[in-house]
This record gives C-alpha cells, structure tokens and sequence, in this order.
C-alpha cells in the first residue's frame, strides 16, 4: 500500500485553479468534445495514469463514443473505426506526448495545416498539453489520493 503523498489542491490551490482555467478554456473552444475524449484517453492511455484512462472513458462513453472505439484507440492506426481526420489527431496527440522522441514532426504538422486552421490546431496542442499535466499530476501524487479529490468529471 501506498503512503498518501502530497495533495496539490490543497497546499498549492492556485496551481489547480490555472489548470481548471485550461480546461475552462477548452470547454468553451471550438475543439470537438469527441476529439477531445480521444485526446485525453490516448494521452492517458500513453502515460499510464490508469486514474485518467478510467475518468476519460467514462466520460466518452456518456458522450456517446463507442465501446469498440475506445477499445482500439491504442491500436488507431491500424484500425477503419477512426476518420482520417481524427488519425490525425491520435498522431498529434502521441507525438506531442511523447515529445522527447521526435516531438510534433513537420509532417504531421503540415498535414495538419492543410486539414484543420490555426485555432483548431492550437485547442488541440493545448488539449495535449493539458492531458499530459494532468496525467503527471496524478501519476505523481498517486491515482488512489486523486480519487480523494473528488475530480470534476
């Protein structure tokens, strides 16, 4: 069993509030509340916060994606379930997390100008960037303290 860590929220409060000011600002962006679930699963999905992967699923599930989509997202790429558009967004989504291998690579980022303008390309960098905190967040401070926070969902 783990020893209780730290709880950011509560000795660091306006470090959660910035981040709660990110997701404010996606909930209000153009960025498609399914792109954004598929964001954040893989995200998740990537850095092993299995806290994340299960609050993120859930919440697409009630979204309306589908069961079988989720259970292939980690094999996107080979799969006809997802649109070219949206491989594309897998694709920024991994490359952007796992930055320190090639990071957001000129093609993908080409493919990506030539696909979505320069509002929906930053919503969805800053989607990633958002995940991927708060994914370290809670790998960080333990996935059974997160619960205790009683994250939004």
């Amino acid at each position: 069993m783990m020893k209780s860590r730290i709880q950011i929220e509560s000795i660091e409060p306006d470090a959660y509030k910035g981040m709660f000011r990110l997701e404010n600002y996606l909930k209000v962006s153009s960025l498609n509340v399914r792109h954004k679930h598929l964001i954040y699963v893989r995200a998740s999905q990537l850095n092993g916060c299995a806290f994340c992967i299960d609050m993120h699923t859930k919440e697409a599930l009630r979204d309306g994606e589908t069961a079988q989509r989720l259970f292939l997202l980690n094999a996107w790429n080979e799969s006809d379930l997802f649109s070219e558009e949206e491989k594309l967004i897998l694709k920024m989504t991994e490359e952007v997390t796992l930055i320190h291998q090639k990071g957001l690579t000129d093609e993908t980022y080409e493919k990506a100008i030539e696909r979505f303008d320069g509002n929906y390309i930053a919503q969805i960098i800053m989607a990633v960037v958002t995940i991927n905190a708060w994914n370290r967040i809670s790998v960080s401070t333990s996935k059974s303290i997160m619960e205790e926070y009683n994250f939004p969902v």
